[in-house]
């Protein structure tokens, strides 16, 4: 038995030491490749401007271009594929992000491609690098508008950040998001639901649910009961971040949010703070989702310098972009940003 147990060991060893050089191998692969279409790229543009009074000669180019290369390279050297190399030249030669070094795959690239503004487009390039996005992922946070909802709470200088460092943890406020987008649980606006079929839902789908959170989320209890002077409440969900050092409690509210929520909510964060966080660790933040709020309840209940409850909507369906950029003008006009 024990000598079996030792080969398998034995085995997995030399396994996981084939996988990593093997997605090494693909990572280098892929980095080339880009990096590749980024110099063919660039040399066509600069082709282009030195022909740039010959007009025949520009139309041309692309064309034969394409079917020389075809010729001596095989496949992947369509007409399409050289502009699409061009036009990634022309879409990051400026870019001056973490994400230089082009450490995404080329069908990243080609979704990034799509996105027009500028520093939309880099922060997506940085997030994904950063957080090992799949091009799935990627399509996801994109889909979802999460640079839009992340700059709902952020200044002029702030969303700037985003675009060159991608989203950073400093204060609990950077992990807030203002919708968050819950159309993975298949669940539609005209649906009669409890808190307790929502909270079901999101256990189900925990996987989609902690990317929504964001980076450094891990789970830790549901329902989590809390007890002092013979009264018992629950938590209905705990999380903790490890980037930020602190747990995260979440209460789920179906309706518009009260101010004896949030009060509730503050209970909570206290009590954690007094009876369940280590000296070394961060004070808990609060977050209650709900499906509709009034700004100026949030804003009187809570302290001014409030840094640790936060009450954001959830939407259960995909929000247009411009839904999301009329709600960002609704706060910059109520003075809200």
């Amino acid at each position: 038995m024990n000598s079996d147990l030792s080969y398998q060991n034995f085995i997995g060893r030399i396994s996981a030491l084939l996988n990593n050089s093997r997605n090494k191998i693909i990572n280098t692969v892929n980095q080339t490749m880009v990096l590749t279409y980024f110099e063919i790229g660039k040399m066509i543009v600069e082709e282009e401007l030195k022909g740039k009074e010959r007009a025949d000669y520009g139309r041309q180019l692309i064309p034969l271009l394409s079917k020389k290369l075809t010729q001596d390279f095989g496949k992947g050297f369509s007409e399409t594929n050289i502009k699409q190399m061009r036009s990634f030249y022309n879409s990051f030669s400026k870019r001056q992000t973490l994400s230089d070094e082009f450490n995404l795959s080329w069908s990243h690239y080609l979704k990034l491609m799509r996105i027009d503004d500028e520093r939309e487009r880099n922060f997506y390039e940085i997030e994904s690098s950063k957080n090992n996005w799949s091009l799935r992922e990627l399509q996801r946070q994109y889909d979802s508008a999460l640079y839009t909802r992340l700059s709902l709470s952020r200044n002029k200088a702030q969303i700037l950040e985003l675009s060159t460092k991608g989203q950073i943890f400093e204060r609990p406020k950077d992990a807030i998001k203002d919708p968050y987008i819950l159309e993975f649980l298949g669940l539609h606006d005209d649906t009669t639901y409890s808190e307790n079929d929502l909270e079901q839902k999101l256990i189900d789908k925990l996987e989609h649910f902690l990317l929504e959170l964001g980076t450094g989320f891990t789970f830790v209890a549901r329902q989590n009961r809390i007890s002092f002077d013979e009264k018992h409440f629950k938590i209905d969900l705990v999380f903790y971040n490890r980037v930020l050092k602190c747990f995260v409690l979440i209460d789920l509210k179906i309706g518009e949010l009260k101010h004896q929520d949030i009060g509730q909510m503050q209970m909570y964060v206290n009590y954690y703070d007094r009876e369940v966080k280590l000296s070394d660790e961060n004070k808990t933040i609060g977050i209650i989702l709900c499906q509709d709020k009034s700004e100026a309840v949030v804003q009187y209940t809570l302290p001014e310098n409030n840094e640790q409850i936060f009450a954001s909507k959830y939407a259960t369906v995909l929000p247009s972009k411009e839904k999301l950029k009329q709600l960002i003008e609704d706060l910059n006009t109520k003075g809200w940003l």
